[in-house]
């Protein structure tokens, strides 16, 4: 009898995978997802974050229900319906004033990201966008054309898009340095090849997250938001992985003093369902009618699920647990370098934190092969972890926000592990013959 991993490979297309390890679930609870083989697996990838109250969350539970036992139709598109209205009014009323204008609401990030793109172009009639090399805004052809991601190579750019170099303080010299450098770099473009007047916006993710988790210089964000200021340049903010609590506050762009003109959500904004949103000010996102529309954007049981969980951000305190979380996680992981040479560098804030593994640590080397070998061991001992960044050798972090610190605890026993077994050689490099990851 064929398992459940044989049966997804001859039933789904391969063109959505991003696999590292045969993982089969058949449910889940909290930070737990039951395997089809009947194990628990602390994941601590949390659906690379989209399941930020973890799995099954009665709330988000209660709030689907009552959406589909008096269904208020299925989108937005042509009639107004109370969950994705109410969804929009509390939105704005968590943004920045500046940002609280009008919100747009779609299905993921990648949709969220195009339509923003596209909007600041036509609204403002300036022609370019600015992006960071690394930077992963989405899936779709819109979003990848405005990513600086090398997954995404051979992917046609957006014709006015020029990217920028993400300041790295573990690669770039330390924060003065790197950003020093970075800020140079983007006053040398506005001086020269780039005129900041047709410049639309500059879209930033406060943690590059896919890029490798890199946290940016504490200064650099204020910089460049007066740059842009002096420029008439917009600011949008993507904070689909790492906003939302995630970085212990509400909005990951508060840990550096900014206030972006437009903030893209996704990913945990639905508890695990489909939806994203941008808000911004009224005359980008009112720009025209029909400009960007699918016919189940606002789609009510969505917009339930997605006020549920900001509700319950508030209500529980979520950003304040993954705060004293991730520092008893990063304290944990500070610990583990201290054993294991392959580690070398641990950033993040709050519960997105990310592991960069290394040949050699006075050459930085990425160690490619040994992560994706970590978290396969890692998945055999029961923990679920992915791996990010331009060489494919950050292991992120991106669990629940209800994650508790005996959770954490057990996470980093199997990590300590599996790392142990990559060092010793004890993994076969033939099993990741069927994982092509990132």
């Amino acid at each position: 009898m064929a398992s459940l991993y044989e049966r997804d490979a001859a039933a789904i297309s391969k063109m959505s995978f991003l696999r590292f390890f045969p993982q089969a679930v058949v449910g889940g609870e909290g930070s737990y997802l039951i395997g089809d083989d009947g194990r628990r697996l602390l994941d601590l990838s949390a659906s690379w974050g989209t399941a930020g109250l973890g799995h099954s969350h009665p709330a988000v539970r209660e709030a689907v229900n009552k959406a589909l036992e008096n269904q208020a139709g299925a989108s937005l598109l042509s009639t107004a319906n109370l969950p994705s209205v109410e969804l929009a009014e509390k939105l704005l009323s968590i943004v920045p004033k500046r940002a609280a204008g009008r919100v747009w609401l779609g299905h993921s990030g990648s949709d969220a990201n195009e339509t923003v793109a596209r909007a600041v172009i036509a609204a403002t009639g300036r022609p370019r966008i600015l992006a960071f090399n690394g930077a992963y805004h989405g899936g779709t052809s819109g979003s990848m054309a405005i990513s600086g991601h090398p997954a995404q190579q051979g992917v046609a750019k957006a014709a006015g898009l020029t990217l920028i170099p993400y300041p790295n303080a573990y690669r770039d010299g330390g924060e003065e340095q790197a950003e020093a450098t970075a800020i140079d770099h983007l006053e040398k473009l506005f001086a020269g090849p780039v005129p900041p007047n047709e410049v639309a916006a500059l879209f930033i993710e406060p943690i590059q997250s896919d890029g490798g988790m890199v946290v940016p210089p504490q200064n650099y964000f204020k910089k460049v938001e007066a740059l842009c200021r002096q420029h008439g340049i917009l600011l949008v903010c993507d904070e689909v992985k790492v906003g939302l609590g995630r970085s212990g506050r509400l909005h990951c762009f508060e840990h550096f003093g900014i206030e972006p003109d437009i903030i893209v959500f996704g990913k945990g904004l639905g508890g695990g369902l489909p939806i994203s949103a941008a808000v911004g000010p009224t005359e980008i996102m009112n720009h025209s009618a029909a400009f960007s529309f699918q016919t189940v954007h606002g789609n009510p049981v969505c917009a339930a699920a997605a006020l549920a969980v900001l509700q319950t951000i508030e209500r529980d305190n979520l950003a304040a647990n993954a705060a004293e979380v991730g520092q008893y996680l990063m304290g944990g992981l500070e610990r583990l370098k201290q054993k294991h040479t392959m580690i070398g560098d641990i950033r993040g804030r709050g519960l997105a934190i990310g592991v960069e593994l290394v040949t050699d640590r006075m050459s930085k080397t990425p160690a490619r092969r040994e992560t994706a070998l970590t978290v396969y061991r890692a998945f055999e001992l029961g923990l679920v972890l992915y791996y990010v960044g331009v060489s494919s050798n950050i292991l992120e972090f991106t669990p629940p926000l209800t994650l508790t610190k005996a959770e954490a605890d057990s996470g980093l026993d199997m990590l300590d592990r599996a790392l142990s077994d990559v060092a010793d050689g004890r993994v076969d490099p033939a099993v990741l013959a069927a994982f092509e990851g990132w």
